[in-house]
């Protein structure tokens, strides 16, 4: 690899490392206790069987999550996450 080459690379993992610092630096500052998603007025959901859930009442960003499905990992505080147990009922309501 010749000089500038080798400096044209060094330059760009250093904009890159600066640019992953900041972004974990912003995750981190976000505040899950206050309950973006509106979790809190829905935990009455929890335990209740799938097929009397109504996700089109759900407030939007949402998404419903069953068992073994691929979800990504990215946090979005205001996104209400409904998550699905083994048995066919809901097990959980969050934010994320």
């Amino acid at each position: 690899m010749t000089m500038p080459k080798a400096l044209a690379a060094a330059a760009l993992l250093a904009t890159l490392a600066a640019c992953a610092q900041e972004g974990a630096t912003e995750a981190a500052d976000v505040d899950v206790s206050k309950d973006a998603c509106g979790a809190a007025g829905h935990q009455n959901l929890v335990g209740t069987s799938v097929g009397a859930l109504d996700a089109a009442s759900l407030p939007e960003p949402r998404r419903v999550i069953f068992p073994g499905q691929p979800v990504t990992m990215d946090f979005r505080a205001e996104r209400l996450n409904v998550e699905i147990g083994p048995d066919d009922k809901v097990a959980r309501v969050f934010c994320g």
